[in-house]
């Protein structure tokens, strides 16, 4: 009895194309996103140098960085903060706002990862079908098997071209995410208020 696995060669396909979909998703999501914060980054940056730590607090907007700048002066301001226990405070605001910035960047590391395998997957089940094909009698024409074979292989060229397209976008993401935190830890250094 023969299992009919050409169901199985479609759906590594279709999740190749969710896979792309996700990851175009994930980069435009993230790129704006990313823009937006580097923008105000930038006017957190100019109202700081100014105005100094207070004058950021007329910025203050529904963002992490904002709301992490926010938060660090008034409690510095509102509480008797020792040296150590500013630096705390300001080590869990950058852990907070570092992993608002980074999210859903894993999942481009996901794509880059599975995209490969999920079209190596594809094309051994394509070939599979075209040898169970070849077996059974239902193919004499050679033509029929190149495309068979053409298919299955498409299969794997999808994948990787997933996969870099995924790891472009995280390369870039990435980068922007880390100067977006370095901007971040700079802020935060030039608003600690002396004790």
């Amino acid at each position: 009895m023969m299992f009919d696995r050409s169901w199985l060669h479609e759906a590594s396909f279709n999740l190749l194309y969710a896979s792309l979909v996700l990851a175009t998703f994930v980069i435009l999501e993230r790129g704006l996103t990313y823009v937006w914060l580097m923008n105000r980054r930038r006017r957190i940056a100019q109202a700081i140098r100014s105005g100094g730590a207070e004058a950021a607090l007329g910025l203050a907007s529904k963002d992490a960085i904002s709301r992490a700048i926010k938060d660090y002066v008034t409690r510095q301001q509102s509480e008797s903060l020792n040296r150590a226990r500013a630096e705390d405070l300001s080590a869990a605001l950058f852990l907070d706002v570092d992993g608002r910035v980074q999210a859903r960047l894993w999942i481009l590391d996901t794509v880059v990862t599975a995209a490969p395998l999920l079209g190596l997957l594809g094309t051994i089940l394509g070939i599979m079908d075209t040898f169970n094909a070849l077996s059974s009698g239902g193919i004499s024409d050679p033509a029929a098997v190149s495309r068979g074979i053409a298919t299955a292989l498409l299969a794997t060229a999808v994948g990787i071209g997933t996969a870099l397209y995924g790891l472009l976008g995280h390369n870039v993401l990435h980068r922007a995410a880390d100067d977006l935190i370095e901007g971040v830890k700079s802020l935060l250094l030039q608003t600690t208020i002396a004790p």
